[in-house]
Order: C-alpha cells, then sequence, then structure tokens
C-alpha cells in the first residue's frame, strides 16, 4: 500500500521536474536562472519545513521516537562509511562516486514524499535524519571532495538548517505554540518545498545532454550502489537488529529514515564539488541519473521494508 502511495507521490514530482525541463527548452527561463529558486528553497522552504514540524505537543512517545531516529541515522551513515571503504576498493570509487554514493538528497525530496505518503506529523522524524547527514557533510563528505582534512565546525553550527532545527527542538521541548497567523504561514510556505525542488531540478537537466549520462557505464555502477545495494544493506540491518521494538511506532520511524536511504545522490556534493573545483559536471550527471530511475527503485525498496520488516 505504502509503496503504491510512493509511486504516485514519485509520479506527480517527475510532472515537476517536467515542467522546470520545459520552462528551459521553450526558453522563458534560462537553466542558470535556477539558482535563484534554489536560494528560497534552502533559505527560507527548508526552514519553514522544519520549524514547523516541531510544532507538535511533546509527548515521551514522541521524544523516544526522535531518539530512535537520530540513533538510527547515525548507524545508517556508519554502515555506509563501512561500505565505502569496502567497496571503494573494489571498484576504485574516485572521491565524487563516493560521496555521491554515501548522502542521499534527503533535504529536499524525503520531507515532501514523507509529508504526502506518511502524513505531515512524521515529518519531524526526518529532520533527525537531516540533522545527522548535515554533520557528516560539512566534515566527512567536505574532506572527500576538498581532499583537505579540515572540519569546518562553522559552516555546521551558521548553517541555516542546523538553526532551524534547533529552533524547533527548543519550541517542541518548551511546548511553546506558536501564534495562529504565523504558524499557518508557515505551514503554507512549507508546501512549496516538493515543487520549487524538482522545477530547479528539471532546469538543471535541461542544460545536460542525456545521451552522456545514459551512455557512462560508471554512473550505472554509481546508481545501483546509491539506490539498491546501500539501501538493502540498512534494511538487512533494521530487520536484523529489531530496532523497531524500542518504540511503539518503530515501525514507521524506521521507514522515515529508510525512506531517507534510498533517495538520489546528494544535490549538495554537486555544489560542494563546484566550489572545491572537483569535477561538478560528473557530479550532477550522477544527480540527475539517479533522479530519474528512482521512479522504480524506491518503491521496489518499500516494497521490500514491507515485506520483511
Amino acid at each position: 500500500m505504502i509503496s503504491i502511495l510512493l509511486m504516485r507521490q514519485i509520479a506527480q514530482l517527475f510532472l515537476m521536474i517536467l515542467m522546470g525541463y520545459i520552462l528551459v527548452k521553450c526558453g522563458i527561463l534560462k537553466s542558470k536562472d535556477s539558482k535563484t529558486i534554489s536560494v528560497i528553497v534552502l533559505y527560507l522552504v527548508i526552514p519553514c519545513v522544519i520549524i514547523n514540524s516541531f510544532q507538535v505537543d511533546y509527548t515521551v512517545d514522541k521524544r523516544n521516537g526522535l531518539i530512535l531516529a537520530v540513533v538510527a541515522a547515525i548507524l545508517i551513515h556508519v554502515i555506509f562509511f563501512i561500505l565505502a571503504k569496502i567497496l571503494g576498493k573494489l571498484f576504485k570509487f574516485n572521491s565524487i562516486e563516493r560521496a555521491s554514493i554515501i548522502y542521499s538528497n534527503a533535504g529536499n525530496l524525503i520531507i515532501p514524499i514523507v509529508a504526502a505518503v506518511l502524513g505531515e506529523e512524521w515529518v519531524l522524524y526526518s529532520c533527525a535524519f537531516m540533522s545527522v547527514q548535515l554533520v557528516f557533510l560539512w566534515t566527512h563528505c567536505k574532506m572527500i571532495i576538498s581532499e583537505q582534512n579540515e572540519v569546518d565546525l562553522k559552516k555546521i553550527m551558521v548553517n541555516i538548517n542546523t538553526i532551524s532545527i534547533l529552533i524547533g527542538i527548543v519550541l517542541f521541548i518548551s511546548g511553546i505554540r506558536l501564534p495562529e497567523v504565523l504558524s499557518e504561514t508557515l505551514g503554507s510556505v512549507s508546501k512549496l518545498i516538493a515543487p520549487l525542488s524538482m522545477i530547479v531540478s528539471g532546469m538543471l537537466m535541461a542544460d545536460v545532454k542525456l545521451k552522456t549520462i545514459f551512455t557512462s557505464k560508471r554512473i550505472y555502477l554509481v546508481a545501483f550502489m546509491r539506490m539498491i545495494v546501500y539501501p538493502a544493506a540498512v534494511l538487512a540491518f533494521f530487520v536484523l537488529s529489531n530496532l523497531q521494538r524500542f518504540v511503539s511506532d518503530g515501525y514507521t520511524i524506521l521507514l522515515v529514515s529508510f525512506l531517507a536511504t534510498m533517495t538520489p545522490a546528494a544535490s549538495t556534493v554537486t555544489q560542494m564539488a563546484q566550489v572545491y573545483d572537483n569535477d561538478a559536471d560528473y557530479a550532477n550527471k550522477i544527480n540527475i541519473f539517479t533522479v530519474i530511475v528512482c521512479i522504480v527503485t524506491m518503491p521496489l525498496m518499500v516494497m521490500a521494508y514491507e515485506m520483511f520488516m
């Protein structure tokens, strides 16, 4: 049932991608115009989503659920690091390939999918995965792509998503509810995340020759790892560890974490590659290809989750 709902939601997201693609191909906008929309999503929409998701009543069950989500996110990344160490040597993955396989586009894609498929009350737990990944993105991922052994703690602390999460947690624990007008405004802006994020993807896709993506054998290998092998390893860990038994809603909370692991390669990898001059074009092609194949792989992985969990 969940896999069918997910397939419908991904189909809608793809139609939004097509809209962005058409806007550029028809000459109405240029691909580079997507940067403005990306800034709006990053600095306005996602913070609204995060803060709005924490506007729920504090309960012991929700607190325990958040703890489980954080623990699951940390363990998921540990599994990914181990796999990257083993498979990286076997297949000789370069820095862009390793980063693209490890880090998912959980920020832009998981929130609208969770809200649409499971309900907005479950978005709270997707923020746990985002928080953990954010730390690793600006430490581990940055070191891989920049090839520098420096941790930029300032980047983590002043990141708008980190600040939004901290604000959300304070509001959640203190029980402070925002005024109705402000809460409704945050809710309205939050609904823009899926359309704007997907339109940006379509605009970027319009500037890339798809033939160069589909003819690269390495991209197929990277996508197979990112969309199938790594999520399958996480599912195997969930089944063997039986983590869901620790909280009442463990099954659904872990499903949220699992959804975050099976999303396309992180667009942040492309952005970092641009900053540190490390083959951003290749990173963007991996991102685009994994976005294309996720319409098939994500429902299949959810079906596997429902079957084995």
